[in-house]
């Protein structure tokens, strides 16, 4: 018998054979503890998170994926979901139940002349950048190249060109998803309209979504990005100089603001390594001489230590901060939403960042507006297109040791700021409960999405996530 944990916290013994027939179903494999792979298999992104499944089938196909949801249901076994394992709270992964990894399904196929691409569960941003790249082609994505692209679609998708382009859920045309059936169904504008709706923003609350069409866009490869650097010292300044730079911003340019200490690698100067820097980094999609003359008072305000803001390939920008985000380091993040950059946020933010101790602790303000407030609030179940800012308070550290005092600088940053939130991204929320999943869609959106999961999964089969109970 194996001992597995089940949906209501308790555990259940499975039949040997159960276990036995599940592996003889799969194309992909099925690992158990005591298989050589086992412990990296079990492995996130977030090194804080460590947790020992009974069972991992890594599928191949969404027909494994059917045959995983149905020897969990059989079994009432619980179960976690891994596209790219790059969930901050850790639910890609869970004690002692099954987790369905997604990552050999990596395929994409690319249509350059109808500007599509079709891509499946287990592919990273990276993959989907290259893929497309080669047809000056993209989908608007994250930031970080090795996050998957299922985690980061279904929760909405920020990234460097959502000013232009939209969210990444803004060029989603179609999914086909297992649901907590093992039945596989497809949702787009016109079949299962609203489950399209939901799993626009709602996340992996309805079903697992093996199969993605996007629509493309034309980007490069050729553009104008970069950061620009300050000392710490003039954050204030930088800050207010900021908000009335981009005041009038076009649409071709997406920004964030980033504080930390400066990193110990070749292209800093050996001066600023290890001091606090504030830094504008921009991502400017238009041509690069239109981006050049935008850039001017960014370049020429103050005295900046490094500016390294310059014509780029686009894969290259897409890759800038992979280095800071490396698999295995210890992270905790809180996030909210702010209408503006008031003095007094303005104050908050330079007072917290001048108290960054670790080294890797490094946390963006992402800007708003553009094309993905254009798009209807009720379009999508993706909620705070208004949102003025997104603060991405992250915190790292290579091990336990700091990680508690980093935690408490990410909390204590978070609470000063909340008499400013207005709403936050559901893909930047931590283990929060159930008040902080409704503020992440507002009351009316919440209230449609339960009586979606309601529809597509009453049981909540589907739980280890920013869950939405039925």
């Amino acid at each position: 018998m194996t001992m597995l944990a089940t949906i209501s916290s308790g555990r259940v013994d499975v039949d040997e054979r159960a276990v036995a027939d599940l592996a003889a179903h799969l194309r992909g494999e099925l690992i158990q503890p005591r298989d050589a792979a086992y412990d990296q298999a079990r492995r996130v992104w977030n090194g804080s998170i460590s947790r020992f499944p009974g069972l991992i089938a890594r599928c191949a196909s969404r027909d494994d994926v059917s045959a995983a949801v149905r020897f969990a249901r059989g079994n009432d076994v619980l179960v976690a979901v891994r596209g790219g394992g790059h969930s901050f709270p850790g639910y890609s992964v869970c004690d002692d139940g099954l987790v369905i990894d997604l990552s050999p399904i990596h395929g994409i196929r690319v249509d350059p002349d109808a500007r599509t691409a079709s891509v499946q569960a287990g592919a990273l941003l990276g993959d989907l950048d290259r893929a497309t790249q080669q047809h000056g082609l993209a989908v608007p994505s994250g930031i970080v190249t090795h996050t998957g692209v299922a985690g980061l679609t279904l929760g909405g998708g920020l990234g460097w060109l959502m000013r232009k382009h939209g969210l990444t859920i803004d060029q989603l045309l179609s999914v086909g998803m297992v649901t907590a059936d093992g039945e596989f169904v497809r949702a787009s504008a016109t079949e299962n309209p609203e489950l399209f709706w939901g799993v626009r923003g709602g996340g992996g609350n309805f079903g697992i979504v093996t199969e993605f069409e996007f629509r493309l866009n034309p980007v490069g490869p050729i553009l104008m990005a970069g950061p620009v650097f300050w000392p710490g010292t003039e954050s204030v300044k930088v800050l207010r100089f900021y908000r009335d730079w981009i005041a009038e911003a076009p649409d071709d340019l997406m920004t964030m603001v980033v504080h930390r200490r400066a990193p110990d690698v070749d292209w800093m100067p050996s001066d600023l390594r290890g001091q606090p820097v504030v830094a504008v980094v921009s991502c400017f999609a238009g041509s690069v001489e239109d981006g050049e003359e935008v850039m001017k008072p960014l370049k020429a305000f103050g005295h900046p230590v490094l500016d390294l803001c310059r014509p780029k390939p686009f894969l290259e920008h897409q890759a800038m901060f992979d280095p800071s985000y490396p698999p295995g380091r210890w992270y905790y993040m809180r996030s909210c939403d702010v209408a503006e950059l008031t003095d007094e946020v303005i104050d908050i933010t330079a007072d917290h960042a001048a108290r960054i101790t670790s080294p890797l602790t490094a946390f963006p303000i992402w800007q708003g507006g553009g094309a993905a407030a254009r798009v209807p609030e009720d379009d999508t179940a993706f909620h705070g297109r208004a949102a003025g800012h997104t603060f991405n308070i992250n915190a790292a550290t290579e091990g336990p040791d700091g990680f508690d005092r980093e935690r408490d600088w990410v909390r204590n940053f978070w609470s000063d700021l909340e008499p400013f939130h207005t709403s936050v991204y559901v893909n930047f929320l931590m283990d929060e409960g159930e008040e902080r999943v409704r503020q992440a869609y507002g009351e009316a959106k919440y209230t449609r999405l339960r009586a979606l999961k309601r529809a597509w999964d009453p049981e909540n089969f589907f739980r280890l996530n920013q869950n939405i109970a039925p």
